[in-house]
């Protein structure tokens, strides 16, 4: 990343959300880098209609010269969640990486927008102790490491909520954010995560205010409900016989899923910095969407292929999660995902009930699985005398192992 000094930036672009923290930003970095001229982007990658309502005139008010809302919903799902459903990571064995995911597209619409725009410099509102400062700042660095990347939770010496409220009053800059703010939360189509509050006590329980997207699973429908997702080549092509956009297909499952509390989280992770953390998550259909794709590659990876493809989401979700999307590494994780996904065809059927999605049926043309091999009744092209010879060669190494340790006593 391009280093600068404060005389020499002329023009700034912000990820702006229009909440307290990139409100503040805007004057700070009008007083702060010479008069620079701040440029607001946002990424619309479905956090909800709510949150980018009046976004325009929010940042404008702020002191922006101009802000640009960029519509990144189908971006996102089809050329980002769909490659890494492919991969089947999933971090530390619970997170199905719902912030980390969103971070490169944003990314790289943000510098789009800087380059567009003719701008010096790109400035975020991440704090110093998470894990998106390096996801994306890492992604500006393979991107475009002529701009100077701007960080004021680095610089400036405001370290609350009250001291950035009494910055804008004293300027007479409108914010509906307030003091009785409890959650930090991010969301997008994929997932809403929230941090914060009484969740900062690994030993505390959520509350009910804690979730907003999905149904508390004690308060779900008594019936259980079915979705059947049809893939091809390892890409979503139909929910229940309906031909959507990659979008639009995760919107349906997240309406399913979320009404029966399906996909809620309660995790303690390791952030790359070093500290630990603790979120829930809600993923309602992410989680529809990874059980059926994981339903189907049962039925159609021989053993070794799914082996290989689980080593590689396993280090997939560390990559991700690091924010390397844009690296050599990611580029082959993803190639390898790719290859095997060329084989998922077929039809899967979620049930959905009081917070669980359970596959209860899958078929493909390319099934591997064979009735006539694999019946506990009777058949004619098994002849179970052959496994004897199988065991004996496969367990060689250990007969000798202990034939050997025998002799030596």
């Amino acid at each position: 990343m391009a280093l600068a000094t404060k005389k020499q930036i002329k023009k700034v672009v912000l990820a702006y959300s229009g909440g307290l923290d990139t409100s503040a930003i805007i004057p700070w970095l009008k007083e702060n880098y010479d008069g620079c001229e701040v440029v607001a982007f946002c990424a619309d990658v479905g956090q909800g209609e709510e949150e980018l309502e009046g976004i325009k005139e929010k940042a404008i008010a702020s002191g922006a010269s101009e802000c640009h809302v960029v519509d990144l919903k189908e971006e996102y799902v089809k050329d980002y969640i769909y490659p890494i459903l492919k991969t089947g990571s999933v971090y530390e064995g619970q997170y199905l990486l719902g912030t980390s995911m969103a971070r490169p597209v944003i990314a790289k619409a943000h510098v789009e927008v800087a380059l567009k725009v003719g701008a010096d410099a790109v400035c975020h509102g991440c704090t110093g102790k998470g894990n998106d400062q390096v996801r994306f700042e890492s992604c500006f660095a393979a991107l475009a490491p002529e701009l100077t990347v701007i960080a004021p939770w680095r610089e400036w010496d405001m370290v609350s909520r009250e001291d950035l409220l009494d910055y804008l009053a004293e300027r007479d800059i409108p914010c509906a954010a307030s003091l009785t703010k409890i959650y930090s939360r991010d969301a997008n189509a994929w997932h809403i995560s929230h941090e914060g509050g009484e969740l900062e006590d690994p030993w505390c329980e959520p509350s009910k205010e804690v979730w907003t997207m999905t149904v508390d699973p004690m308060d779900a429908p008594d019936t259980a409900e079915s979705v059947t997702l049809s893939f091809e080549k390892g890409e979503l092509i139909a929910v229940d016989d309906k031909k959507l956009s990659a979008y639009e297909a995760l919107m349906y499952l997240n309406d399913k899923a979320a009404a029966h509390g399906v996909g809620r989280i309660d995790i303690v992770e390791n952030r790359l910095v070093g500290m630990k953390s603790r979120g829930c998550y809600e993923t309602p259909g992410g989680t529809v969407l990874m059980a059926a794709y994981k339903g189907l590659e049962t039925l159609i990876l021989d053993k070794e292929s799914l082996k290989f493809r689980e080593s590689v989401g396993l280090e997939f979700s560390h990559v991700i999660y690091d924010g390397r999307w844009f690296t050599p590494l990611a580029k082959a994780q993803l190639a390898a995902a790719a290859s095997f996904a060329e084989q998922i065809t077929g039809d899967v059927v979620v049930k959905m009930y009081k917070g669980n999605a359970t596959v209860t049926q899958r078929r493909s043309p390319n099934s591997l699985y064979s009735e006539a091999f694999a019946t506990f009744g009777a058949d004619d092209v098994y002849d179970q005398k052959h496994a004897e010879g199988f065991i004996r060669l496969f367990s060689l190494s250990s007969r000798i192992t202990a034939l050997s340790q025998k002799d030596a006593k």
